[in-house]
Formats: structure tokens, sequence, C-alpha cells
């Protein structure tokens, strides 16, 4: 009497069909790099991915997805945000959040540089931001929420942007390796307090003074004393001085520039159209 061949036989076969199919599709998908074509390359590493999930094989599947993501970001970035996202889905199903994040912050630079979509950009950096303190990773999350709090203060989110600043303030003045960095964000949630209200900047400099001593010999601290007191006086010509006189020691960046001029704008009588700080 035959023996009926045993069903894993089969399958057997079928899985090594597919996983042949995988090892030529990353081939091609290697060769296509190394001419340069970004979008076959993609699309080869897409089909790798999904082959790969068949076979259960969900490392891989992610690995290759986030392959195609790299390949697809230099031709098609909404593309490379789609494989992106099927790698996360797969790291977070898999407890891989440190991963997940990294992933997350990849699709923010892609909002923020080639989309330019801020709003998406602000979401990918929360999630990170929300995986890396789940992981227990406060300096990466802390990255992450400053990108968020930058971001906030450019849309006119002020509330969101002080309470961020605020938070990673604290998180920071008691580490000596990182209290230097404290003061920078102090001055930041202060400018934000300005740019709504003097009266809550003022009582958010004595907040900040009080939590962290070391705030008030600083330079930033001793500028936004001036500001206040130039745009109490409704002195534009002092405040100009004030900030002329900063930037000569330490540059202003360009998201500094943008909050001082709004809150020059409101100094009456400034009436230069787009507002000068020089």
């Amino acid at each position: 009497m035959e023996k009926e061949p045993a069903p894993s036989v089969c399958n057997n076969r079928g899985n090594t069909k597919i996983e042949e199919a995988c090892e030529m599709y990353t081939r091609a998908a290697n060769m296509f790099k190394m001419a340069k074509n970004w979008s076959a390359a993609g699309n080869a590493f897409c089909q790798a991915a999904k082959l790969h999930m068949q076979l259960q094989s969900k490392h891989d599947s992610a690995t290759s997805f986030v392959d195609a993501g790299n390949a697809y970001k230099k031709a098609d970035p909404q593309e490379a945000i789609n494989c992106l996202n099927a790698a996360i889905d797969i790291y977070t199903d898999m407890g891989r959040f440190t991963i997940a994040a990294k992933h997350h912050i990849t699709i923010a630079e892609i909002y923020e540089t080639e989309l330019v979509d801020i709003e998406k950009a602000i979401a990918h950096y929360e999630q990170s931001a929300d995986y890396y303190k789940g992981e227990e990773s406060n300096s990466s999350a802390n990255k992450c929420l400053l990108k968020v709090a930058a971001y906030a203060a450019q849309l006119e989110q002020y509330q969101k942007a002080i309470e961020i600043y605020e938070q990673v303030g604290a998180n920071t003045m008691d580490n000596p390796l990182l209290k230097y960095s404290a003061k920078d964000y102090f001055f930041k949630a202060a400018l934000c307090h300005f740019i709504v209200d003097e009266l809550n900047a003022k009582l958010a400099l004595e907040k900040y003074e009080e939590m962290f001593p070391a705030f008030t010999d600083s330079r930033e601290c001793k500028l936004l004393k001036k500001l206040l007191e130039a745009h109490e006086e409704q002195n534009s010509e002092a405040y100009t001085e004030a900030v002329k006189e900063f930037d000569s020691i330490s540059r202003l960046d360009q998201w500094l520039t943008t909050m001082l001029l709004r809150i020059k704008k409101s100094i009456q009588g400034d009436g230069e159209g787009d507002g000068d700080l020089k």
C-alpha cells in the first residue's frame, strides 16, 4: 500500500519557491539601487517584504519595507512614507518600539523637507516621543519634543510650545551634563509667553529664576529683562539695541529671530512693515 506524501513536504516546496522569489526580488532591488533606479528598487524591496510576510518572517519583512522606504525616499516621498508605515506596524506588533520611533522620525523628516507638511511632521515627532518615553529613552524623547515645540511656536500654537519647553527644561536642569541647555528652553518658553502677553512673560521669568537660579545670571535672562523693560516703555530702539548686543556674542538662529520680531511688532509705533532687528 502506497504512502501518501506528508502535507508538510508540499508546504516546504511552496515555501522554498517563495524564499527563492524573495532572494531574487532582493537581488534585483540591489541592482536597481546600483543603477540609481530608485523607484524600481523600492518596488522590488516592497515585493520582497510582502513575500517575507507570507513566510511569517516578520523581522525580514520589516527590514525589506525599510529598505523600500529608503529607496523611495529618493524618488517618491509619499511611497517612502507608506513603506515606512508598513514597517512601523510590524515593529510595534513585535514590541520593538525604539525601532518604530526611529522610523517615525524618518517620516517626520520627509514631511519637513520633501512634502512640507509641518502638521504631519509634528504628529510623527509626537508619536516617536511617546514610544521613546515608553522605553525610558528620555533623551531621545526630548529631542523629538523640542522639534514639536519649535514647529508649534512657528504655527502660533504657543501654549503647546510653552508646555514642552518648560517640561524639557525642568527635566534637564538637575542633570549635570544637560543643565546648561535648560536656560535655552526656559528662554524659549519665556519668548512664547511674551508673544501672547507681557505680564505672563514677567511671571514666567520669575518662576524660571526660582526653579533654576543659574538662569538669573545667563545672558538669555538678562536679555529678556531688557526686552520686557523696552516693551513696557514701548521703546522700539531700546528693544532693537538689546537684541543687537545679544546677537553680537550669540548669533540668533532663524527661530529666535522670528519670535523676537513677532514681539517687536507689538510695540506701538514700530511701523517697519516686515520688521527688523538690526
